[in-house]
């Protein structure tokens, strides 16, 4: 393998986990606080479990893309791959920095539905990619669950949400 083709892949794999580093990074202030103050539905981890969790779904996601990556995936699977990592980046934006958490909500089930897209047409191209986002696809439907619960159970306090009602 060549050297652009081992930081191509280096590249591929990273960019998810740096990415999701720098958007905890942006957020977390008001997350560790948030996930203190608000009720919580059924369920819920604790807050520890955040930050060892999300690395581990980065870095599958960067790993599953490098290997879709290198066998020619086509633009509309390369695509949704970036579609969901967009949304999966917003989302902590929406929900934590800037408390639009209704908006946030329904982004999570968009999330999550891009989620699966990307899991399906990972698959179609490389088994082995597919099935390392399906922990994504879990954890995914769990978040789009917490996420409904906190606003069921926070939406009528005033610092759980900002100008979203």
């Amino acid at each position: 393998m060549r050297l652009t083709g081992i930081v191509k892949q280096v590249f591929e794999v990273g960019f998810p986990f740096v990415g999701g580093n720098l958007i905890g990074k942006y957020t977390s202030k008001n997350a560790r606080q948030d996930y203190k103050r608000n009720k919580k539905p059924p369920f819920s981890p604790p807050g520890y479990i955040f930050p060892i969790v999300w690395p581990l779904l980065y870095l599958s996601m960067g790993i599953a893309y490098s290997l879709v990556s290198n066998n020619n995936a086509n633009k509309s699977t390369k695509g949704i791959y970036s579609l969901q990592l967009g949304l999966n980046y917003l989302w902590s934006i929406l929900y934590f920095k800037y408390k639009l958490r209704g908006t946030a909500l329904i982004e999570s089930f968009a999330l999550f539905s891009a989620v699966i897209i990307t899991t399906v047409k990972f698959y179609q191209v490389n088994k082995t990619a597919g099935l390392l986002l399906v922990p994504y696809v879990a954890w995914c439907a769990f978040a789009s669950y917490l996420t409904t619960g906190n606003w069921v159970l926070n939406k009528d306090n005033p610092e759980y949400i900002a100008n979203d009602k």
